[in-house]
């Protein structure tokens, strides 16, 4: 007999599990580095509901060029695709579920995807769904396609 698992309200709604510690931690490391060097040129939402085409998706990240926020005037879904979806592993998910994600980001205007691995202190940028590079917690990640770069000692350290 199979094991029956339900899913949180939160899992349901975002289609995605729950987010962990060290899921969380690299999040917020991931959005201080990127924030730090490049608010001036981009927005950066963290998960953000996204309905593109009837696509709907919460990415971890979401990187937008610099837009104005009226936080007085709110969106529950946004309809633009972002220039670059960031997803995190969590401990429940399959790789095979982000690389899914990804070419579904490519297939709504997506520029860029990052696939981030904690586990493995890595992450793998996509310039296109059967292009990408791997950058691991040593290296400067370089996304040529935003032309971003970030030090990955301080997002897993």
């Amino acid at each position: 007999m199979e094991a029956v698992t339900e899913q949180s309200a939160y899992e349901q709604e975002r289609g995605k599990p729950m987010p962990s510690k060290v899921h969380a931690y690299v999040q917020s490391n991931i959005i201080f580095e990127l924030k730090s060097r490049y608010k001036d040129r981009f927005t950066f939402l963290s998960e953000i509901s996204l309905d593109l085409n009837g696509w709907w998706s919460v990415p971890d990240l979401a990187i937008y060029p610099k837009m104005a926020i009226d936080v007085r005037q709110d969106e529950i879904r946004i309809t633009t695709p972002p220039l670059c979806a960031i997803e995190i592993i969590s401990p429940m998910q399959s790789l095979q579920e982000l690389v899914d994600k990804s070419k579904a980001y490519f297939e709504h205007g997506a520029q860029s995807c990052w696939l981030v691995l904690p586990g493995l202190r890595s992450i793998y940028v996509f310039s296109s769904f059967d292009d990408f590079k791997t950058f691991t917690h040593t290296d400067t990640l370089l996304d040529d396609t935003l032309k971003i770069s970030i030090p990955l000692a301080e997002v897993f350290a």
